[in-house]
């Protein structure tokens, strides 16, 4: 069952690397461009997301369940 956990936290963390990569992509002059406001306001929200879990189950994990 650890295995299984570790596993979620990487795909924690891909997803945390996306959210930067969207906001990466949202300040290059593309046709994307017409949606830049909106791509950074998911792309921060993901970010804070997966953050606010990782931080989550870490606690979890320290203190017990």
């Amino acid at each position: 069952m650890e295995f299984k956990m570790d596993r979620l936290i990487f795909l924690f963390l891909a997803c945390i690397f996306a959210g930067f990569a969207l906001l990466k992509v949202a300040t290059v002059a593309t046709f994307l461009a017409s949606l830049q406001s909106l791509i950074i306001i998911v792309a921060v929200l993901v970010i804070l997301i997966f953050s606010i879990v990782i931080i989550y189950k870490g606690f979890m994990a320290l203190f017990g369940k």
